[in-house]
């Protein structure tokens, strides 16, 4: 059974993201007509009303992103005239009625519902440091602090610290990473004990490198030979267009191994496991690369790679010509909830909803990572491998999204339909249900998928 609603005439325009808030009462959506919407949840009938309505940026709205509760009601907007915003719900006190303070609250939220008149979304910050249009922005868990991931067209992942949370006014550029310029796996001296990287803190400003630093021409040198190869077969010059490519990024939920966030940029559908440390560069910890250069046999559809890049023969993900890309437009890093393993979900403009299984080294063999690297042996290395590889919508996927287990798996592509993939008894998995506009028009509330559907 699937439990669906509706929200008939949501904006004016192609709806860009919608993302719910920590308790799922409470839905952000934004869209081409500038403008986001908080929805809020009925729970005694299911019904969804409009809580909050603004014009948020001066061009069109690529994502949205909730903050942990912990830190107040804050919400990031992404935007394609190259800015950040973040927005903080405020309560409205009834003595201001005079009418600057109505018309402000109008165009901030205010809506139609009258339960919105008590507050308004304030816009608190402005990140202004891309240098492309911003297509995906996410919270970090709570863990490491109020901090905020970007990426843009410009193929840089940016991190950003609140310097100022009561007032959410000062915002740090931590790292500013070309995700294209990174090395496509990690050098041994890089590869040190990740629970010491968890706990240390920024203040360790004298903390000794483990490697030296890049220099400049190098790294243009890097640059220009990653953007280079990154150019379609067949068609010179193209590049990373917007048109054709796809960013985003998902951070790990887990505290353990410290800041990790999967990234991808650009057409060549590559994800890369980057580590954040607080005191040194980041560092590229695998690369989930679905269209490998050679082609694996057909007996064996996923291989794991032990030199800290995974590859994996999707169907119809362009194999050994190269001749399709499979840009990512979409990453979701499952909740970890005890296990071993991590589940990393990608979907991609080749119609493909792929599922890793990313595997971090066990802490002992971590450890020993240093020792064995100076005894010229292999050092302990995340691997990955892919355990689920569909391409049922036919169509670019839009979206992926786990549930709060991370045992579900969502996904949206253009076909109309959003899937649920699941896994079975044997860690395989397989369909659990879809779900289309269609359906939801016919019958809201409980949808019985059938023989799709698949029991716990």
């Amino acid at each position: 059974m699937i439990q669906t609603g509706l929200i008939p005439s949501a904006h004016s325009d192609h709806v860009t993201d919608a993302s719910y808030d920590f308790y799922g009462l409470r839905l952000a959506t934004c869209s081409l007509d500038q403008r986001v919407k908080i929805w809020k949840l009925d729970e005694s009938n299911g019904q969804w009303s409009l809580e909050h309505d603004w014009k948020a940026h001066d061009a069109a709205v690529s994502k949205v992103s909730w903050a942990h509760p912990e830190f107040g009601t804050i919400l990031a907007t992404a935007s394609f005239d190259r800015t950040v915003k973040i927005w903080e719900q405020q309560t409205v006190s009834p003595l201001d009625t005079d009418g600057s303070a109505q018309q402000q609250q109008q165009l901030n939220g205010a809506g139609s519902s009258s339960s919105a008149s008590a507050s308004r979304f304030v816009e608190r910050a402005m990140l202004v440091d891309a240098k492309g249009t911003v297509r995906s922005v996410e919270f970090a868990p709570s863990h490491f602090g109020l901090k905020l991931a970007t990426i843009a067209s410009d193929n840089c992942l940016r991190i950003y610290e609140c310097l100022e949370q009561p007032s959410l006014a000062s915002w740090q550029l931590l790292e500013e990473v070309d995700v294209l310029a990174l090395p496509a796996t990690a050098s041994p001296t890089t590869r040190s004990a990740a629970q010491s990287l968890s706990l240390a803190t920024p203040t360790q400003t004298n903390a000794p490198l483990d490697s030296a630093s890049v220099s400049l021409v190098a790294h243009a040198l890097q640059q220009q030979a990653s953007q280079s190869g990154s150019q379609v077969p067949g068609r010179p010059g193209l590049g990373t267009r917007e048109a054709d490519g796809g960013w985003s990024i998902s951070w790990c939920k887990d505290k353990y191994w410290g800041e990790v966030i999967a990234a991808g940029c650009g057409i060549d559908g590559i994800v890369k496991i980057i580590q954040i440390p607080p005191s040194r560069r980041p560092t590229t910890l695998l690369s989930l690369n679905p269209s490998p250069t050679s082609t694996a046999a057909p007996s064996d559809p996923a291989r794991t790679s032990t030199n800290g890049s995974s590859d994996a023969g999707g169907n119809g993900s362009g194999g050994g010509d190269g001749a399709k890309t499979c840009a990512v437009t979409s990453i979701a890093w499952a909740p970890s909830c005890g296990r071993s393993y991590h589940l990393v979900a990608t979907g991609a403009r080749d119609g493909h909803v792929r599922i890793w299984r990313v595997k971090p080294p066990a802490p002992g063999d971590e450890l020993d990572a240093g020792a064995g690297a100076e005894e010229g042996e292999d050092a302990a290395q995340w691997t990955a491998s892919v355990v689920g590889d569909f391409d049922d919508h036919k169509s670019a996927v839009g979206r992926v999204e786990w549930n709060i287990t991370g045992t579900v798996l969502s996904s949206a592509g253009n076909d109309g339909r959003v899937r649920l993939w699941k896994m079975t008894a044997g860690n395989v998995w397989r369909p659990a249900g879809h779900i289309s506009v269609e359906q939801a028009e016919e019958q809201q509330g409980d949808v019985d998928m059938g023989e799709a559907a698949v029991d716990d």
